[in-house]
């Protein structure tokens, strides 16, 4: 459209450009719809839309003006103004909708009537309006739609962003994720991207006979991961419960009971740090299968994030953080020794000696107190030296027994487990293993577990007897996975921060001065 002619949408201006502050915007427009009032004409809702601006964009754009009009029918749209140009007798609105394309609309005093016309001059940027009318193309050939109806129906009591630098603020933006999707389109279509990822997550899943299931967020034990849980009060039951940090026992005593292929998408809470990689709330997906094992699950994992990426991005490769990030199959894979051993002075014997890491762990600074017992320290080593150089899809596996309480053991080295964690960009974007389905050997690993909850391991696993007794019943072979929806969202969307990709955040309270 044509600046002469209604203003381009950045300028989202009306002919007075002096600049107004704000709560002098909120008064003129809290006045307006005190006249509304007045006169029985705030919020109606009756005017029905009966297309998009998309849909019309989308069928006549690449028309000329007289196949436009003829093929024009009368049409009614709805949307938020977001920008506008009076010349006397005429003016030019853009309206936006849930399409998240514009449309330009033209009111003209001889067609409205004086009335009507006078309520088009008093809109203000950010107001809700449908129009009625057919298109034709202006003399610069900007598709608009020629108003025989316009109606005001819902006054903006505040106004939008100023024009040229939009909603910028990240603290804001996040704080206030209805004016961010209002006028930064990016944002919309990050979300757009994230609820395609989550369905084709579900479709892939479901096309491969998984069951998707719901269990419970409130759960009398916190377990499935190792996590600082969130604890609540059930007053009817009068005990304390906890916001599940993992669905994962409670997926498992599904497959117990038959339901071989189980899956879940929803939310997990740990009450834990929040940084540009962890929210306290946040969604997984989770999965079980029985008669697979880790290995099945690895090659699982590569087939899904390589049709993610094709479907959600367009392309296996995705630029995030200024790297080429390729998720077409195979990823790497490398023990956790020797993911430790290429980035740090040990050998991967060193890696996988206690004695060796200890001295190790002295040079790097790790407090002792913070140290996980025995080769559990392999762990904290590996966090620090190697996590961060994992850019490309990398499966790190033989992850030590003393952080993996519900993983099967090794066959080859039981002071291993069967599991893997995949690493993208510096990230852990999924945990998976064969697991654990000797009810005597999780009995005894639960309680090594509280022993070291006794010794002040705050994170360190419950006792759950009746997942116990569940897996006396018998357990088949099976592999399970959790993958972070939010930080597959982040790679696939290029978002720098979690928070770019959850509509509402958890942040800090507001200061009130």
């Amino acid at each position: 459209m044509s600046k002469r002619e209604s203003g381009s949408e950045q300028d989202g201006s009306t002919e007075d450009p002096s600049p107004i502050k704000e709560d002098e915007q909120v008064r003129v427009r809290r006045e307006k719809l005190s006249a509304l009032r007045a006169r029985g004409a705030a919020f109606p809702n009756d005017f029905r839309r009966d297309t998009l601006c998309g849909d019309l964009v989308a069928r006549f754009d690449s028309l000329d003006g007289p196949t436009v009009e003829r093929e024009s029918a009368v049409y009614r749209i709805a949307g938020r103004v977001v920008a506008i140009r009076a010349f006397g007798r005429a003016t030019f609105l853009v309206l936006k909708d849930v399409s998240a394309s514009t449309l330009q609309i033209y009111a003209q005093r001889e067609v409205l009537g004086v009335e009507a016309y006078e309520a088009v001059k008093a809109l203000d940027l950010g107001d809700i309006v449908g129009a009625e009318g057919g298109l034709f193309r202006t003399r610069t050939g900007e598709l608009t739609l020629r108003c025989t109806s316009v109606r005001l129906l819902v006054k903006a009591l505040r106004p939008l962003p100023e024009k040229w630098h939009g909603l910028t603020d990240v603290e804001t933006r996040y704080r206030q994720r209805y004016v961010d999707l209002i006028v930064n389109d990016d944002v919309r279509k990050t979300f757009a991207r994230r609820a395609l990822l989550i369905r084709q997550m579900r479709a892939f899943l479901e096309a491969r006979h998984f069951v998707e299931v719901e269990t419970p967020m409130m759960q009398p034990i916190a377990g499935g991961a190792t996590a600082r849980p969130f604890v609540t009060h059930h007053n009817a039951l009068g005990v304390d419960l906890y916001l599940r940090i993992a669905p994962e026992l409670y997926l498992k005593r599904l497959v117990v009971g038959g339901l071989e292929r189980v899956f879940e998408i929803n939310r997990n809470f740990r009450n834990e740090g929040i940084s540009t990689q962890h929210n306290p709330e946040f969604t997984m997906c989770e999965f079980y299968q029985a008669y697979a094992s880790y290995d099945d699950l690895m090659e699982f994992t590569e087939e899904m994030f390589s049709e993610l990426a094709r479907e959600v991005a367009g392309s296996e490769t995705v630029l995030f953080a200024g790297e080429s990030i390729r998720l077409a199959a195979p990823f790497a894979r490398m023990t956790m020794a020797e993911a430790v051993a290429s980035s740090s002075r040990l050998s991967v014997e060193e890696a996988e000696d206690v004695s060796s890491l200890e001295r190790f762990a002295d040079e790097l600074g790790i407090e002792k107190e913070k140290r996980k017992p025995g080769l559990g320290l392999l762990s904290d080593v590996f966090e620090v030296v190697a996590e961060h150089r994992l850019v490309q899809p990398t499966f790190i596996t033989r992850f030590p027994i003393e952080v993996s309480p519900l993983a099967r053991a090794s066959d080859a080295d039981p002071r291993f487990v069967d599991r893997f964690e995949l690493f993208i960009a510096g990230r852990e974007i999924a945990n998976g293993f064969s697991e654990l389905n000797d009810a005597e050997e999780q009995h005894t690993r639960f309680t090594a577990q509280l022993e070291q909850k006794d010794a002040g391991d705050e994170e360190a696993h419950a006792m759950d007897e009746d997942y116990v007794r569940a897996l006396e019943y018998g357990l088949p072979p099976t592999a399970g996975e959790g993958i972070g929806v939010d930080r597959l969202a982040m790679i696939l969307t290029g978002s720098p921060s979690i928070r770019d990709v959850i509509l509402f955040p958890q942040l800090k309270p507001q200061r009130s001065d």
